[in-house]
Order: C-alpha cells, then structure tokens, then sequence
C-alpha cells in the first residue's frame, strides 16, 4: 500500500474514533428553535458552515483584488 492509502485509512480511523466518543445527544438551543443531535454532528455541521463562509469570504476577496487591478 502507498502512503494515500495508509492516511485515508488513518483518518478514517480517527474520525470513526472521534464520533464514538462524542456520541451523546446534546441541547442546542437558537432562537425559538430547539434541536436534539449528537455532539459529534453538531461539530461536523458547525465545520461545514465555517468552511462555507471560509470559501465565500475568501472569493469576495479574491474577487475584489481582481476588480482593483482591472481598474487602476
């Protein structure tokens, strides 16, 4: 086996370790909403909204620079 394979295979592990030791169900309380999920997705979910603004705010930067240059 390569060396891809020995990493994906290493955290596959740690997230599968991860979610075991995070399963209990917690609380989440947002204005009038109130939701039951495991710990674990709740980390997740919270993961893929940080990327998502990540990626938006790192195009509208991207973006800008590329207007600036075109304009001077």
């Amino acid at each position: 086996m390569n060396i891809k394979m020995y990493t994906t295979l290493f955290l596959l592990a740690l997230v599968v370790i991860f979610t075991v030791q995070n399963a209990t169900a917690v609380t989440v309380n947002f204005l009038f909403w109130k939701l039951e999920i495991s710990r674990s997705l709740l980390i997740f979910f919270v993961l893929i909204i940080g990327v998502i603004v990540g990626w938006i705010s790192h195009s509208h930067y991207q973006h800008s620079i590329t207007r600036n240059k075109k304009s001077q």
